[in-house]
């Protein structure tokens, strides 16, 4: 941590152009991503590029101890309660102070500019992965997460609470997490270098990108996640509560196959197995963080194709025919449903339109829509739309 600006990379090209941010260390014990950006960014210059490239550190406190957080988990407190608390706040603390100051910087980057805005957050896991891609549902996102032919993970925002990519879904960008291995991997700084030069090419930023270091990096991707590209999503979490001891078996890791009532952990001294027969996902290897592991199933191609003609011609709009639910704020694209009428709904059916729930009590879900919000007309002249 030699620079203590938050911004440690930013190149203006000589032509307008999109602006790319890439956000790393929002995880202080996560630094792939800082050493990653150090390794490409350093070799661009102005001439080389159109648009605007930035680096961004996130929890610059927590990197310097080379922890997760100090306080509080940076990456779950873009929430309307925090953001609201922020406004009040004059003296925040650690993590808040970290958060308002990525705020300001988020206000003005937003004011600054009306051309397309990427968000790539950059992630690494505490248990060996292959490298994958997590997004909010919406095509936007969908659509550019598929030029990296590498695993993409939808629906994880129904299962966390205040991730900071959640926070700029609802903006309505181009918004994605990237995962590029375990923490203290070498191999994971590698995949971290590829995607961002093919994030940089995709984007439209490299002016005259090298055809062969374009291979490289794409090669390099394909054969690091074992040349799976299919769209997978989350269908369960196991949530760690408040004294938990919870312990993960040894030997797992992500997108490993279980079989049901295979026995994954245990939790404060009992067994905790499988429910299903699908694949596991980021299984927690560390003392910090709230979530043991998740299981993740792949999305057959037929029902992403049917999502996306759904969501192409507005038909969520027949959604409030049924019984149970209405609009909760039809702008931002939030339904309401009454779960002792719309019990029978499948989360599925939601998922389709591109809805993801949460629960505000017992008896009601609200769900988000990202489709409504998303910035299309922003993107649609990019190549890759």
């Amino acid at each position: 941590m030699s620079k203590p600006n938050r911004v440690f990379h930013h190149i203006r090209g000589k032509e307008p152009g999109a602006t790319i941010v890439f956000f790393a260390g929002i995880h202080g014990n996560e630094f792939a991503g800082v050493n990653a950006l150090n390794s490409i960014l350093s070799t661009l210059n102005e001439d080389h590029i159109s648009g605007e490239i930035i680096g961004v550190y996130g929890n610059i406190k927590a990197l310097k101890k080379n922890k997760r957080f100090i306080d509080l988990d940076l990456n779950r407190v873009w929430t309307s309660k925090y953001l609201d608390q922020l406004k009040n706040d004059e003296n925040p603390k650690n993590e808040l102070s970290e958060q308002k100051d990525l705020f300001k910087f988020l206000e003005g980057l937003l004011a600054s500019t009306d051309q397309p805005i990427y968000f790539i957050d950059l992630h690494t896991t505490s248990s060996k992965t292959l490298p994958f891609i997590t997004i909010n549902d919406a095509m936007i996102n969908r659509k550019f997460s598929a030029c990296f032919g590498i695993p993409v993970v939808l629906g994880i925002e129904e299962y966390l609470e205040g991730p900071l990519l959640s926070y700029l879904n609802t903006l309505g960008y181009v918004s994605l997490g990237f995962e590029s291995g375990q923490h203290v991997d070498p191999q994971a700084i590698n995949n971290c270098e590829a995607f961002i030069y093919l994030a940089l090419y995709y984007s439209g930023n490299l002016k005259h990108p090298d055809p062969k270091s374009f291979q490289l990096y794409k090669n390099r991707l394909k054969k690091a996640s074992k040349q799976i590209n299919s769209v997978f999503e989350v269908i369960h979490k196991h949530h760690i509560e408040p004294n938990e001891d919870f312990k993960m078996k040894a030997g797992f890791v992500s997108f490993q196959s279980v079989e049901k009532d295979t026995l994954l952990a245990t939790s404060n001294g009992n067994p905790v197995y499988s429910n299903f027969s699908a694949k596991l996902f980021m299984p927690l290897y560390q003392k910090s963080g709230k979530d043991g592991f998740f299981i993740i199933r792949r999305i057959p191609k037929f029902f992403l194709k049917l999502s996306e003609l759904l969501r192409k011609v507005k038909a969520d709009h027949l959604l409030t025919l049924l019984p149970g639910i209405t609009w909760y704020n039809k702008s931002d694209g939030v339904l309401k449903a009454n779960l002792t009428i719309a019990r029978f709904l499948t989360k599925s059916i939601f998922h389709l339109f591109g809805y993801r729930n949460k629960q505000i009590d017992q008896t009601h879900l609200l769900l988000y829509n990202r489709e409504r919000v998303a910035r299309k007309t922003m993107y649609k002249n990019e190549k890759w739309y």
